[in-house]
């Protein structure tokens, strides 16, 4: 009798072990609180309103206890409002139809109502929600989710190695017992089986890390230079709700939002001489002296708050802010075209700046993120003579279809917004 080589049960055992990491790593994709963030946290917040209403409790309003109509409203948010009177006072009240994401799935929907749920529980002074803060130290970034799933996967080819050696054992045991004549088994550095194996997993693994930090080069995500002033967002937009458009004013008429002189910060500080009624003001764990801050504007500016009469304000020098959002070179963008043509909010690219006491870069600014973003969003298509960009009145075929009911909105993605040269020319 010739004895059955282990090769195809030591290689099945070694897809099993693969079936099985993999399967962890598309179950751990589940996570809601990672979903909420990439989805929900631009426009949404767990306990207060902000571009769209606050998410906590919301399985106790309209029908979204039932996780397939708030699945429907996710995936097409335009659709599922012209028929139903709830969401149509959502817009009314909030200005903006939600951005549409076809690809949420019901297991990621009941994720993030999940997260949601908990953190609700927990109340404002439980655990961080996005949106609270810049960065949490406790939180779990994805270099530390890349880490367990390294340790689990390393653990899982062990544990297949250890159960192919006991099968090769095995097999010698009972062979020795039926009086089979079997030749001593190869060394393992010199086993081809086991070289094989090693050599994909090498590539494979390699090759995925590999790409990944090429996929990586020049994104910036959570960039957040030292500036010469350090500047809270939080205290400025969030607690004294200054409009973006005051100091960023640029953004609704030209290419560049632009950074405010230094003149525009004494339009308030002139007055404004001391911190003293805001919370406390943290840059990392550093404990930031809001007052000492304000000083330093004063030397900038030229301001001697002990004689504010004798202050001349054309000598005031620009602050030399360090520039946060950065895209490269061969790329156009205008603030202009989506803030005020296509009624885009700060926070879909800039994220929740009015809780951020250091601002970061939120988005991560890449080819793909934009294109998607611009096969997602629903542009003002229809018009009067009051609202509305009449320059879509040339789409005559688009208008037909939307009223002979083939569309129910058009896409940046229809009118033109996947084509190169739109950023590139």
């Amino acid at each position: 009798m010739i004895p059955c080589k282990p090769t195809a049960t030591k290689l099945k055992l070694f897809i099993l072990s693969f079936v099985v990491v993999f399967a962890f790593k598309s179950v751990s994709a589940q996570d809601g609180k990672a979903l909420f963030q990439a989805k929900c946290q631009s426009c949404h917040n767990i306990f207060k309103d902000l571009t769209g209403p606050a998410l906590g409790g919301l399985e106790e309003r309209h029908k979204w206890a039932d996780h397939n109509e708030l699945k429907a409203w996710i995936n097409n948010p335009g659709g599922y409002m012209a028929k139903d009177a709830y969401t149509q006072g959502l817009k009314a009240k909030y200005g903006s139809v939600m951005t549409s994401f076809p690809d949420v799935t019901l297991p990621e929907v009941t994720a993030i109502v999940d997260y949601i749920n908990k953190t609700y529980a927990a109340g404002p002074g439980g655990p961080k929600g996005p949106g609270d803060d810049t960065v949490s130290s406790n939180a779990p970034d994805k270099s530390q989710n890349a880490v367990i799933f390294g340790v689990i996967s390393l653990i899982l080819a062990i544990i297949a190695l250890v159960l192919m050696q006991v099968n090769s054992n095995l097999k010698k045991m009972s062979d020795d017992a039926e009086g089979i004549d079997r030749p001593e088994p190869v060394a393992f550095y010199r086993n081809k089986v086991y070289i094989a194996m090693f050599a994909i997993v090498f590539f494979i693994i390699g090759g995925y890390f590999t790409t990944k930090g090429m996929i990586g080069l020049q994104r910036q995500t959570n960039y957040h230079p030292e500036q010469p002033i350090f500047f809270s967002h939080k205290v400025h937009a969030g607690i004294n709700q200054i409009n973006c458009l005051y100091c960023h004013g640029n953004a609704w008429e030209s290419k560049s939002a632009a950074i405010p002189s230094t003149n525009v910060c004494m339009n308030c500080h002139k007055a404004i001489q001391s911190y003293e009624k805001g919370p406390e003001l943290f840059d990392g764990e550093t404990k930031i002296d809001g007052t000492a801050e304000i000083a330093k504007l004063y030397k900038y500016a030229g301001f001697d708050p002990k004689n504010a009469a004798a202050w001349d304000p054309s000598k005031a020098k620009p602050i030399e802010w360090n520039k946060v959002h950065n895209l490269p070179d061969h790329v156009f963008f205008s603030h202009a075209q989506h803030v005020k043509a296509g009624n885009v909010q700060c926070q879909t690219c800039h994220g929740e700046v009015t809780s951020m006491n250091t601002i970061q870069q939120f988005s991560e600014l890449s080819m793909g993120w934009c294109v998607n973003c611009h096969r997602q969003t629903k542009v003002q298509f229809n018009y009067d003579s009051t609202s509305g960009n009449k320059f879509y009145s040339i789409y005559e075929k688009f208008h037909n279809d939307i009223k002979s009911g083939k569309m129910d909105s058009v896409t940046v993605k229809d009118i033109g917004g996947l084509e190169c040269q739109k950023c590139h020319y």
